[in-house]
């Protein structure tokens, strides 16, 4: 990965396993926009719809882990394959794996489209 790209998709994961919301939250702009393109009803709208949905997953899977396991960069967009798990506060365990595809400017996300679905 180009070294801004892997910067930011580094930060995004060493905050996901810290459960850091505020370090998290800084790798994205403040108008950011997510989508899952198979769940358009999950769109994100700006860094603060982030910090809920964000927010809630840390509350509810305290061991929250993100594991990245491939990466790439070509120019301003990184795809990364992930596996997230972890197990909920009601004891039923957590797993989704996927791809993201994320637009980076400034060493910051810009834009992402989610790929990510249970196992």
């Amino acid at each position: 990965m180009k070294s801004g790209q892997s910067i930011v998709v580094k930060r995004l994961q060493q905050a996901q396993n810290a459960h850091d919301l505020e370090a998290f939250l800084a790798c994205f702009t403040s108008n950011f926009q997510g989508e899952q393109p198979a769940h358009p009803e999950k769109a994100v709208h700006g860094v603060e719809h982030v910090r809920k949905n964000w927010s809630t997953m840390f509350d509810d899977i305290p061991d929250f882990h993100s594991e990245l396991l491939r990466s790439a960069v070509e120019g301003d967009t990184a795809w990364a394959e992930w596996y997230w798990f972890g197990t909920r506060c009601d004891g039923t365990r957590f797993g989704m794996r996927g791809a993201t595809i994320l637009g980076i400017q400034a060493d910051q996300i810009e834009w992402a489209r989610l790929y990510m679905e249970p196992v």
